[in-house]
């Protein structure tokens, strides 16, 4: 095997040059290995396992150090840093942080990973034969991660975004020691908000596919999601000028959803509970509350 940034290899140790270290060679290269990276004690005629990786000046050099990732690999990498013209850096567990090219990451400021969240990655060489990082797809991720049980519908666990999308955002679904999780989709109907690369966030699951993959959401069931909408309504209405809202059952759902972040059915499901609660009543394509539940002073 060549000497190539990236992989774990078994060098022999040729000989010390201080005061910088040892050269290492697979019989055909030699690579050298600083002393700060050696841990340990070594000597000429040594087998040594090292990661090689390029220094700050771009030379190929050597670490005994583990890698939290090595070339081919797919890991989860947490963001350390951002560079405004760069893109992401990650931490790769040697004291050098690896890049995630803006390339790679969304076309959107909102849906790009902020320092402390995760991103799948698998670690590859760029056009120059450099370490960089690449984002995950399921194309690399399904064959790590498992099919989601049964047992799991209803249940709530933590995802971490890997692809961040307008129709909806693909997860990866904790599964404890099992793989990377399962794989899941929260549809855009789904989600109370935009998620970013790499963001982890609790989701229920609503359905377990055949191909063992999940569908998500981040709203609660229909029966808890109804109260807290209605109260979500119920506020917004005592907020509002002699308590009414040109909303009601008839609105466009594109229109319910971009104001008060919930599908039509959603909506519809919190109206009724409170018409039946005797709280609003409709007329005219607006909601009213009643008079008797108008916050004193709220005149038209």
């Amino acid at each position: 095997m060549s000497l190539t940034a990236g992989t774990v290899q078994k060098l022999i140790v040729v000989r010390e040059v201080s005061p910088h270290g040892y050269f290492l060679t697979d019989r055909e290269q030699e690579v050298l290995i600083h002393y700060t990276e050696v841990q340990g004690e070594i000597k000429p005629g040594d087998e040594v396992e090292v990661f090689l990786y390029f220094d700050t000046e771009d030379r190929l050099t050597a670490t005994r150090r583990k890698p939290l990732i090595t070339l081919g690999e797919v890991a989860l990498l947490e963001v350390v840093d951002i560079h405004p013209r760069f893109g992401c850096f990650l931490e790769m567990g040697l004291g050098r942080h690896l890049l995630l090219p803006y390339r790679e990451l969304p076309e959107f400021d909102e849906l790009r990973p902020v320092v402390g969240d995760k991103v799948f990655v698998e670690l590859a060489h760029d056009r120059q034969g450099r370490l960089v990082a690449k984002v995950a797809g399921e194309d690399q991720l399904k064959p790590l991660c498992f099919r989601a049980p049964d047992s799991w519908r209803n249940q709530k666990v933590q995802a971490r975004v890997y692809k961040p999308l307008q129709m909806g955002t693909f997860v990866v679904c904790e599964g404890g020691v099992l793989g990377f999780g399962a794989i899941g989709l929260i549809h855009s109907t789904e989600r109370t908000r935009l998620l970013r690369l790499g963001e982890s966030v609790e989701v229920r699951v609503t359905f377990v596919r055949e191909d063992g993959n999940v569908n998500c959401s981040m709203r609660e069931s229909k029966e808890v999601g109804r109260d807290e909408d209605a109260d979500k309504l119920l506020t917004f209405l005592k907020e509002r000028p002699n308590g009414a809202m040109p909303y009601s059952d008839q609105t466009e759902a594109d229109l319910i959803t971009k104001r008060f972040g919930m599908s039509k059915s959603a909506f519809k499901r919190a109206l009724g509970k409170l018409m039946k609660e005797g709280l609003v009543y409709q007329e005219s394509s607006w909601t009213y509350l009643k008079k008797d539940d108008k916050q004193p002073g709220s005149e038209a």
